[in-house]
């Protein structure tokens, strides 16, 4: 395995962007595994953990297209895999779309998962001055934006 030592001089670009991802991706995955959970099933039961109530079925699935970049269907599993494990609950209301929400069980398991990566990600952050943390979450959020529409336009 190759790594890599960032510099000072280093320049951002869709390697070193990549590196990152996958770095920080992998703590992740370790401590997902533990308990069972995969990556995709993290991100979303963390779009109902962090919403304040029962969310659609489609939105919450629409928001785990638009993160992860899979397909709705993709997407869909991951919440019937979610519900099928007890973490999320459909939640039926006679007015409005199917909805979910996340149970008891998916709360615990998302604040244990939070609790235990919030550490590593403490030491991975630490001594990054404030201003740079802005400016990367600004290009960063630029560059996601960009590739965003760069992918809708391939999908046409």
């Amino acid at each position: 395995m190759t790594t890599t030592t960032p510099t000072a001089t280093a320049v951002l670009n869709p390697r070193v962007i990549a590196l990152a991802h996958y770095a920080a991706r992998a703590v992740l995955e370790k401590v997902l595994a533990r308990h069972g959970v995969t990556f995709q099933q993290s991100v979303t039961l963390r779009l109902a953990a962090v919403a304040e109530g029962p969310v659609e079925r489609d939105r919450i699935a629409g928001d785990v297209v638009g993160a992860l970049k899979i397909d709705a269907a993709e997407a869909h599993s991951v919440v019937d895999e979610l519900v099928s494990a007890g973490l999320l609950a459909p939640h039926e209301s006679p007015h409005e779309s199917p909805q979910v929400r996340i149970t008891d069980a998916g709360r615990e398991l998302f604040e244990t998962t939070s609790a235990e990566t919030a550490p590593v990600t403490a030491r991975v952050y630490a001594d990054i001055p404030a201003e740079d943390l802005a400016v990367a979450g600004r290009v960063l959020s630029l560059i996601t934006e960009r590739a965003d529409a760069e992918l809708a336009a391939l999908a046409e």
